[in-house]
C-alpha cells in the first residue's frame, strides 16, 4: 500500500527479520564479489535501515558522530559510493537521500515512487520497465551499469485528501 510507503513491510516483526535478512545478504554479496563491508560500511547500512525511510549523509553523519569522534563527511560519502556502486543502496537523486535496496542480488532499475504530499517514497519493481530500458540502450549500443527512476506523484492517501 503506498499509504505505508515509508515500510517495506507492514508488521513490525517482520520489518525486523527483513533487515537482518537484508544485512545478512549484504555481507554474502560483498564476500562472493570480493569486496570488504568493513565495520563502517556494515553500520552505515544498518543506520539506512533502521530508518527504512531516505536519509541524507548529513543524517547518517549525525548518528556516527555520536557513536565515533572522528566521523566526517568526506568518510560518509565514500561509505555510501562503496554501497550503491555495489547494488546495496540506492540514492534518490530528487531527495538527496539514501535508501536500502531491496533486491540487491540482482541487477535491476530502481523504480521510485515520490509521494509530493507526504513524502511517502515506495520502492517498486515492474521488470517489463527494466527490460525495456535494456532493450533501448542495447539498441543504441550502450551498456547500462545503474539507473534508476523517480517518479512523483500523490500516494492513495494524499490523493482521498485531495493535496496537492
Amino acid at each position: 500500500m503506498l499509504n505505508e510507503a515509508r515500510t517495506f513491510l507492514h508488521e513490525p516483526q517482520d520489518y525486523q527479520d527483513f533487515r537482518d535478512s537484508a544485512l545478512h545478504q549484504a555481507e554474502i554479496i560483498c564476500e562472493h564479489r570480493g569486496v570488504r563491508l568493513t565495520k563502517l560500511r556494515k553500520r552505515v547500512l544498518e543506520i539506512l535501515w533502521q530508518r527504512n525511510i531516505p536519509i541524507g549523509a548529513y543524517d547518517i553523519l549525525d548518528v556516527l558522530k555520536k557513536e565515533r569522534a572522528g566521523a566526517a563527511p568526506p568518510t560518509v560519502y565514500r561509505v555510501l559510493e562503496f554501497l550503491v556502486e555495489n547494488g546495496l543502496v540506492h540514492r534518490i537523486e530528487r531527495l538527496n537521500a539514501y535508501l536500502g535496496c531491496r533486491r540487491p542480488a540482482e541487477r535491476h532499475t530502481a523504480q521510485f515512487l515520490l509521494c509530493r504530499g507526504c513524502g511517502a517514497v515506495a520502492e517498486m519493481s515492474d521488470k517489463g520497465i527494466d527490460e525495456a530500458i535494456d532493450d533501448a540502450a542495447r539498441g543504441m549500443g550502450f551498456e547500462l551499469s545503474n539507473s534508476t527512476i523517480e517518479l512523483e506523484g500523490l500516494c492513495p492517501r494524499c490523493r482521498s485528501r485531495g493535496a496537492e
